[in-house]
């Protein structure tokens, strides 16, 4: 059973994102499921630090992308949701290729939500875990 309450899709996750710095860096959404949402960012020129690493405020901004994303979806009709707070432990570098990140919920409540982020390389491999917490807001 899905957990969306809002129509989502791929499509309208990327066309929401133009012209933002989800679009500037090449983050890529690649599947909506009924409980998850993955997306991708490139390991290139515009996304490494100085040492030829995925910059770790990139893995943040993948991170805070996909549970912003799916704390919105999930949010009754007219309710906003809002970071409180995030945090990512980088566990492996990537110097290349795409590092892709998948989002489930961990707690959806009526007025916060927390959301786990599990980042892979190329080779399946755990680059950065995070957790974000969200706060429900009802309509004014």
């Amino acid at each position: 059973m899905s957990i969306w309450k809002k129509p989502i899709s791929v499509d309208e996750l990327t066309r929401m994102h133009e012209d933002t710095a989800v679009r500037h860096l090449g983050i890529e959404f690649l599947e909506v499921g009924d409980d998850f949402i993955t997306a991708r960012v490139p390991v290139d020129t515009r996304t490494k630090q100085p040492y030829g690493l995925l910059h770790g405020g990139v893995s943040v901004v993948l991170a805070e992308t996909l549970g912003s994303c799916g704390a919105a979806y999930s949010c009754p009709e007219g309710h906003r949701a809002v970071g409180l707070d995030i945090n990512a432990n980088h566990l492996k570098g990537a110097t290349s290729g795409w590092v892709t990140g998948v989002t489930r919920p961990v707690h959806i409540g009526r007025t916060t939500q927390v959301w786990q982020i599990d980042l892979t390389n190329d080779a399946g491999e755990l680059t950065c875990v995070s957790r974000i917490t969200m706060a429900v807001l009802a309509p004014r």
